[in-house]
């Protein structure tokens, strides 16, 4: 068998001798080639140099295909059709997938997305479980080894390297305490509200909140009587007691008839904000979580719309 060093092969040489072998014409074969004829006459010179083989050889008043090229062409069209897959994508069906998808979230995500999500999900990509963990001081890390597929952040939040995100819709704080509770008599000054007794949420387990930022550069503080990573159990807190908490407003009206809340302007500065999807830049490739931050996106529209 003759030897031939592939560093040394013009790959560009295999359309044209498909083409040849398959129409045993130079010129019906230079034109699926897209080639001239003068340059498929000259592929020809060269493949048969290459092969040690004439490959067409004219017989009465055509081309015939010599023994060796009979039994090249099957296999030259089996090996051209898996080169071929090497560079095609296969066209993404989420009904064939079968994957757990990794999602850092608090209960704000996991109460207002997560349930018209996995109906989605349930329809359209029943293979596919999610598995929602809690916020951590290493979720940078976690972020960047792909241990985290997506998670949740808000506009300006410091993002992890090599991360990217995506806006998905509009939320905002509110001030949120029972039905009859003093402070809902009237609008609050802003150190009425520093006055009062606060349900913290902390999701990272540091204590930092926006609020007492602003309250700090007003010369102001106040008292937390309550922290809990729940939004949800610090709804419950002042439902039953004399506290007041700041969440999200989508998440307080969902709440606000069941737990008798009464929800009140925020008296303070930049309320307003824009929920994100985080992910790492290296995973913004993977066709089913490009698949499923879309499904999160129209999710969000339906669920974040003003109230």
């Amino acid at each position: 068998m003759r030897e031939v060093n592939l560093t040394g092969v013009d790959l560009n040489l295999l359309p044209p001798l498909e083409a040849l072998l398959r129409r045993r014409n130079v010129t019906r074969a230079a034109a699926d080639a897209g080639l001239s004829q003068p340059a498929m006459s000259r592929a020809l010179g060269r493949l048969r140099d290459l092969l040690g083989d004439p490959l067409l050889v004219r017989q009465g008043g055509a081309f015939i295909l010599t023994p060796f090229a009979e039994a090249l062409a099957p296999q030259l069209a089996t090996a051209l059709g898996e080169v071929q897959g090497l560079f095609s994508r296969p066209a993404f069906d989420p009904r064939g997938e079968t994957r757990t998808i990794r999602m850092v979230a608090s209960d704000i995500h996991t109460v207002l997305l997560i349930p018209p999500l996995m109906a989605r999900l349930a329809a359209q990509a029943p293979g596919v479980a999610l598995r929602v963990e809690a916020y951590s001081p290493d979720l940078p890390e976690r972020v960047a080894r792909g241990e985290v597929d997506l998670t949740f952040a808000v506009t300006g939040a410091p993002l992890p390297p090599g991360a990217v995100s995506l806006p998905i819709g509009q939320d905002s704080l509110v001030l949120v305490m029972r039905h009859g509770h003093p402070a809902a008599r009237a609008p609050l000054t802003l150190d009425a509200y520093a006055l009062l007794s606060h349900v913290g949420v902390t999701l990272f387990g540091d204590n930092q909140s926006m609020i007492d930022s602003v309250l700090a550069s007003q010369g102001l503080e106040r008292r937390i009587a309550l922290t809990t990573p729940s939004f949800v159990a610090a709804l419950a807190a002042v439902a039953g007691g004399e506290g007041v908490t700041a969440v999200s407003r989508a998440l307080a009206a969902r709440f606000a008839a069941a737990f008798g809340l009464h929800l009140a302007p925020a008296p303070f500065p930049g309320a307003q904000y824009e929920m994100t999807l985080v992910w790492a830049n290296h995973r913004t490739g993977d066709a089913l979580l490009t698949w499923l931050r879309g499904q999160i996106v129209e999710v969000a529209a339906e669920v974040l719309a003003p109230v």
